[in-house]
């Protein structure tokens, strides 16, 4: 029997349960199948160093890089740290006006006081592989287990990384919660993790971050381009200095995948926790004493990683999974024929579309939607992150798709306007309007290049839509990698472009290869941001070139493939009676919630099982917490809360939940309220600014579905 609220609480039923076994043996404890080792294992005193903060405490974290003591050799231990360092501060606003060791953070305890002191956090680290075998897939498993861990009341939390981010991805999210509730902590890295192939001195990571020579590595590496000696010449003959990553080039849509590992992850959490505590059978072997009957397991994370936290909900036919808690989910969803949804009495006219549809809209769009005065007029970001040049290019990409005929307007505020219009017609709500330009700078176009390459299973080969990986040079053309910054890009990197020097190249652009914000597009012979790569990669989704012609030859049969992979990843919204809260901020310009959250939990809804799910969203709250602590660079902290304090508040839920049988709140919208000011001089984030997920909310305020149609208040 499970320890829900439907059979009996936790803390009364875990003695009764957890020790039934010892009355009659219990399974051998083996590594479940499809994790292959080596199985490695370190323990941290929580002084020195520490499962949370990897020796920093709250103090490091906040504080500035820590330095390699040879940053063309930095050790694993070296790398670990600074791959927490930057994997936290990534997630979270690392300011302590933005509520870091106020709200949230390693000070903070289990009930939101700040008692911890470091918060640093004593205990083991365990890590393997999920493989196949043939070290093609070698996708990342770690399992944190704190030394507050009790065996007689024993809980896991995943932490499936988010982005394409490495093993330590969600350490600052689901990571620090599962560890402070005394729990054990299951990531994975979901095998779209940092894994970097520098092709030219055919170099990999291996899964301690260390670099090797990629025959050396062997099955070892976190990634190895699928390209023999000869291919990976021919193709460095054609285009020096290029790279690979495992997301984008691995051809294997890993994203199909990301359910399956994540329940890898847990199964290895057992292994790892029965190694430990399982009780020792007569031929000297543990038990699987601990399994999923005794034990509460959360399946939790953000972004792509709370996307696999569903996905493994509705593919758990062991009943792993408790519950699951996720916030801003890369949920695409199947079927959505018949649904609506309303903000307001508004009808929303478009949502639920897979993410390579509505990325390489916006792709085509945001660069002239920026421009509107609504957007920032382009002059959000400040100039160290968006030159000159690149303005001018923006309004190079509003002519030439006027003169494409995709843009309406004479005039270059009418085509800037225009082109936000269809990005509020296609989903994004005018809530995310301010978001454009950083979106574009730092996540869109890249975005685009690693899923649409994914979906289609496509390598590094075969340089889809004209586009490569590789550092750039001040004039834009590739170049050598950096010896300190490749040595180190275990701990820096992030799966995707622009990552520690590698950006996305547009190799068709006139003139040569070129960055592909400085790119000339052939059709136009203007530098529009590689207008041309843009519309290719729409045509991989839409099946149409520009001109509304359907594909034909090798175009089609690439966007083909590319369709196929989008049918691979998406949800069906059964998640096999589970509780679930998800939550997401209105105002999230990546996945917008039109085409995730919202459309995620009107299909589970409409499935006619959706009672124990729950949808809480959050106004004035955005996909990314970490660029709020940017100040007047982006201008975020005047205007955005962070979404992560409602993340843990969805897990606080859950856990209330499953342990002593508290409802879960009700489906509503959260109106917070922003911080003001201005922009690097903020106010303190208060509690003012953050009112709590209600237990019983306003009427006004509830969020509800009926007669297939979602209703979300305006």
């Amino acid at each position: 029997m499970k320890q829900t609220p439907r059979s009996m609480s936790w803390p009364a039923a875990a003695a009764g349960l957890l020790w039934a076994a010892s009355a009659t043996a219990a399974p051998a404890n083996v590594l479940p199948a499809g994790v292959r080792g080596p199985v490695t294992q370190a323990s941290y005193d929580g002084v020195a160093d520490d499962l949370l903060t990897a020796g920093l405490g709250r103090t490091g974290l906040m504080g500035a890089t820590p330095a390699f003591a040879d940053p063309l050799h930095p050790t694993p231990a070296e790398l670990r740290r600074n791959a927490i360092y930057v994997n936290y501060r990534a997630l979270v606003d690392y300011t302590a006006a933005g509520g870091m060791g106020v709200f949230y953070g390693p000070n903070i305890d289990a009930d939101g006081h700040d008692t911890l002191g470091e918060g640093k956090v004593a205990g083991s680290e365990s890590f393997a592989w999920a493989d196949d075998g043939s070290g093609r897939e070698n996708v990342t498993l770690m399992v944190q287990v704190p030394a507050s861990f009790d065996p007689a009341r024993p809980c896991i939390v995943s932490a499936t990384s988010s982005g394409s981010r490495g093993i330590y991805g969600a350490i600052g999210t689901a990571g620090e919660w599962g560890l402070k509730r005394g729990c054990a902590v299951a990531y994975t890295d979901k095998g779209s993790g940092n894994g970097l192939h520098e092709l030219t001195s055919d170099s990999v990571t291996k899964r301690e971050g260390t670099l090797a020579d990629a025959d050396a590595a062997g099955s070892e590496a976190l990634f190895r381009a699928p390209l023999a000696d000869a291919e990976r010449e021919a193709l460095l003959a054609q285009a020096p200095y290029r790279v690979a990553y495992k997301h984008a080039h691995s051809k294997l849509n890993p994203e199909a995948d990301w359910g399956r590992h994540t329940l890898q992850a847990l199964r290895f959490a057992f292994w790892v926790l029965n190694e430990r505590y399982g009780k020792t059978g007569q031929d000297g072997r543990h038990e699987a004493t601990l399994n999923a009957r005794n034990t509460i397991v959360i399946a939790s994370s953000v972004s792509n990683g709370g996307g696999a936290a569903l996905a493994a909900a509705e593919q758990d036919r062991e009943g792993l999974i408790d519950g699951v808690a996720v916030s801003e989910p890369n949920a695409q969803p199947r079927l959505l024929q018949g649904l609506a949804i309303r903000e307001g009495d508004t009808p929303v006219a478009s949502f639920g579309r897979p993410l390579a549809d509505y990325f390489s809209y916006a792709n085509l769009y945001q660069p002239c939607a920026l421009l509107a005065p609504a957007a920032g007029g382009g002059s959000a970001v400040a100039a160290a992150l968006w030159p000159a040049a690149f303005t001018a290019s923006a309004q190079n990409r509003c002519t030439a798709l006027a003169a494409k005929g995709l843009l309406a307007g004479a005039t270059l505020a009418e085509q800037a306007a225009d082109a936000l219009a269809r990005l509020h017609a296609y989903g994004w709500p005018t809530d995310a309007d301010f978001l454009h330009q950083s979106h574009y700078r730092f996540a869109t176009n890249a975005i685009v290049t690693t899923y649409t390459n994914a979906y289609g299973r496509f390598g590094v080969e075969d340089r889809l839509c004209g586009f490569t990986l590789a550092n750039t040079d001040a004039a834009g053309a590739p170049a050598p990698q950096s010896a300190t910054a490749l040595a180190s890009i275990f701990s820096t990197g992030n799966g995707v472009p622009p990552t520690t020097g590698v950006n996305l190249v547009y190799d068709a652009a006139v003139g040569g290869p070129r960055l592909d914000f400085l790119a000339v597009s052939p059709s136009t012979g203007l530098a529009d941001f590689a207008l041309d790569g843009a519309l290719c990669q729409r045509s991989l989704v839409s099946g149409r070139d520009a001109a509304g012609r359907l594909l034909t030859g090798s175009a089609r049969e690439a966007a083909s493939r590319v369709r196929h992979g989008v049918a691979e990843v998406k949800l069906d919204g059964r998640l096999r009676g589970k509780p679930v809260l998800i939550v997401a901020g209105r105002s999230d310009a990546l996945l917008p919630v039109n085409h995730t959250a919202r459309a995620y939990f009107a299909k589970t809804q409409a499935n006619g099982r959706g009672e124990q799910v729950r949808y809480v969203e959050v106004t004035n709250a955005q996909h990314f917490d970490g660029f709020i602590a940017l100040g007047a660079l982006l201008g975020y902290d005047t205007r955005f809360v962070p979404l992560h304090v409602y993340f843990n508040r969805a897990l606080d839920a859950m856990w209330a939940h499953l342990t002593q049988g508290t409802p879960l709140p009700p489906s509503q919208l959260v109106r917070t309220v922003p911080r003001g000011g201005s922009s690097g001089a903020a106010p303190a984030l208060a509690p003012a600014n953050v009112p709590p997920i209600l237990a019983a909310p306003a009427e006004a305020d509830r969020i509800v579905f009926g007669d297939g149609t979602l209703v979300v208040p305006k």
